[in-house]
């Protein structure tokens, strides 16, 4: 499977210019051949456009999913649309299952090549240092996982990346891709090297985090989105402008590694 990482440049709160750069980006991806491509955390708004997250939000039913689930068939390309911020009443008038009858959430959805949503998730850790998010949103509950491709895929968002009790509850659920929409600035550079290779290495999966570009009043977002194998080695990255990150993966390098450093099964 080719998989893609859109590193946009996201302006803060420019919803429909930041629309239409993820929506390029899914369709430059599809024209480079990938069966999957990831976006960014909170590519419309902007993670650090805290003032904005209440005017901008929408239900699981607005207008930004539905021209990337329209992309996707238009193309033949699943997305990670991740993530957006999300209305949480717009959704349950909509129907959708949600966290609670109303707020915000931080909220990446898995659409298939049909155009099809086949998993939500919502961020489950809200980042507190120094920032709004803890008391602007809701934490998700749910931890879906999503075939396609041969892999079992999950995913988690940005700050998730802090906590590996999340990644090993995946691999129980049979993860081996996981997705990470992400925000990460500057200056933890290290950080970001280190935690989603970490997190490949003792789960013995893909790790795939896609981040953006952009300077915010706050804050630098420092790009470098990678792709990381099981073994915890890189397979693609960019410095921090706009990319598109691709690499090729297989699920059954994933078993390999499993059977030929068998880690997981000495877990006591």
């Amino acid at each position: 499977m080719k998989l893609g990482l859109a590193q946009l440049r996201i302006e803060p709160a420019d919803i429909s210019g930041n629309r239409r750069r993820a929506t390029e980006a899914v369709e430059r991806a599809a024209a480079a051949g990938c069966d999957l491509v990831v976006l960014p955390e909170l590519f419309t708004v902007g993670y650090f456009a805290f003032e904005a997250y209440q005017r901008t939000a929408e239900g699981l039913d607005g207008e930004t999913l539905a021209e990337l689930q329209r992309v996707a068939a238009d193309r033949d390309v699943a997305v990670l649309a991740g993530s957006l911020v999300e209305d949480l009443e717009q959704s349950r008038a909509a129907g959708f299952d949600v966290p609670a009858d109303d707020g915000l959430a931080n909220t990446s959805v898995f659409i298939d090549r049909e155009g099809n949503r086949r998993a939500v998730y919502r961020k489950r850790h809200l980042f507190g240092y120094d920032s709004s998010e803890s008391e602007l949103l809701v934490p998700g509950e749910s931890l879906p996982t999503v075939d396609f491709g041969g892999f079992t895929v999950g995913v988690t968002t940005c700050y998730d990346l802090r906590f590996p009790e999340l990644y090993r509850r995946l691999v129980e659920a049979g993860a081996t891709l996981v997705l990470v929409p992400s925000a990460w600035p500057y200056p933890r550079v290290e950080h970001w090297e280190l935690l989603p290779r970490a997190r490949a290495v003792e789960n013995q999966l893909y790790v795939a985090a896609s981040n953006g570009v952009g300077s915010f009043e706050e804050a630098t977002l420092l790009g470098r989105s990678t792709v990381y194998d099981p073994w915890g080695t890189t397979l693609a990255s960019s410095d921090d402008d706009p990319a598109l990150v691709t690499a090729d993966i297989s699920p059954e390098k994933v078993t390999a590694t499993r059977e030929e450093f068998p880690a997981l099964a000495d877990r006591r």
